[in-house]
């Protein structure tokens, strides 16, 4: 058995969840969503948790049972809480703004550069150097994330660039340290 597949999936108070062919759809306080699952498991919804089994015991369906289980409990998850993302823009004079639905970044480029807000992602401006992207769809949330951190990446000797917040950038001496 898969010991993350195996796990039944606790549905919090305040959201409802139902399946559909191989769709699994939530509904909560931060929305709905819905997700495609593989055609190798099955879902079985109890009272207050959903429980994921595979058909067969075959390697690909072994492979796609946790990835179920996992894909199930971002859904609930996503529509209970929520994810969120926030990234940390460092440099002199680089900084972020919203204009309708776009986020122009100044990031010390000779242009400013546009970044289209995708449906489903809402973006925070909490001060000009900081932005808390959100919403209920994890791999969403996380692969706006990173196009926006691939704008400009940090960079160890000065540690200018847009970071996670939490993440950790390991700085280099450069030049003066040799002597």
């Amino acid at each position: 058995m898969s010991r993350i597949g195996k796990l039944p999936v606790p549905v919090p108070s305040g959201v409802t969840v139902s399946m559909d062919k191989n769709t699994f759809s939530a509904k909560g306080p931060k929305g709905e969503f819905s997700q495609t699952l593989p055609e190798q498991v099955s879902v079985s919804i109890e009272e207050s948790e959903v429980i994921v089994k595979r058909n067969t015991e075959g390697r690909i369906d072994r492979a796609m049972h946790g990835l179920a289980r996992s894909l199930v409990r971002n859904v609930v998850e996503g529509v209970s809480t929520g994810f969120s993302k926030t990234l940390d823009i460092n440099g002199v004079g680089y900084r972020v703004q919203q204009k309708k639905e776009y986020l122009v970044f100044a990031l010390g480029y000779s242009h400013a550069i546009y970044y289209e807000i995708p449906e489903g992602l809402d973006a925070k401006i909490v001060s000009a150097t900081q932005l808390v992207l959100s919403g209920v769809d994890k791999q969403l949330v996380g692969q706006s994330a990173a196009e926006i951190r691939s704008f400009r990446p940090p960079e160890p000797y000065k540690g200018k660039g847009i970071k996670y917040s939490d993440e950790v950038i390991r700085r280099k001496e450069g030049k003066s340290g040799a002597r």
